[in-house]
């Protein structure tokens, strides 16, 4: 479902111009770039149309702030009340509560081998080269990995202590520090 757009106040004087007006000052996306939502994971994704081309992170050159603005405005599902949403990427090690995962039956690293892969993983998100989501399908030992590491809604009493606080503490679309559970390490990104 892709929302229909409002004119401008100013005029334009072709489809194209308005096109790139409306992608360069509302999407905050590269010329040829729309944000489309995909119903089956219930997330935006980005489509190129000239390049037959699709991804799930936002495509370099994008205004971060102003893409934010824009799918919080059109596409954001209704928040359950008292509710957030969350995505994480999980290390585990030998001594996390099941020290097993879809990748690996039996994990054998230690506590400071995992903050050290995480802390790999945390300098890459911050430094814009790639999103917690996409890092999350492939390095996540949580099964979310498959949903790019969302955890949809949850209140208050639902998660363990430690990963609840962290994630309620988060402001939507900001990424914690390394967050320490019974399950794991965790970096956490809270979605909505």
């Amino acid at each position: 479902m892709v929302s229909t757009q409002k004119m401008p106040l100013y005029p334009v004087k072709t489809f194209e111009t308005y096109a790139f007006v409306l992608s360069q000052s509302a999407t905050g996306l590269p010329s040829g770039w729309e944000v489309r939502w995909s119903n089956s994971k219930n997330l935006p994704y980005f489509f190129n149309a000239s390049a037959k081309e699709s991804k799930w992170e936002p495509p370099a050159g994008s205004d971060a702030e102003e893409l934010r603005k824009y799918i919080a405005q059109n596409f954001s599902p209704q928040t359950p009340a008292g509710k957030i949403r969350a995505a994480h990427l999980l290390v585990k090690h030998r001594e996390s509560r099941r020290p097993s995962s879809w990748k690996e039956e039996n994990i054998t690293r230690s506590k400071e081998e995992a903050r050290d892969i995480l802390k790999g993983y945390e300098e890459r998100i911050r430094d814009g080269e790639v999103g917690l989501g996409e890092l999350a399908t492939t390095e996540s030992d949580c099964n979310s990995a498959k949903k790019r590491g969302d955890l949809g809604f949850f209140g208050k009493g639902e998660m363990q202590k430690e990963f609840e606080e962290a994630t309620f503490a988060l402001k939507p679309g900001e990424v914690s520090g390394i967050v320490e559970t019974q399950s794991g390490l965790h970096l956490i990104e809270r979605l909505d």
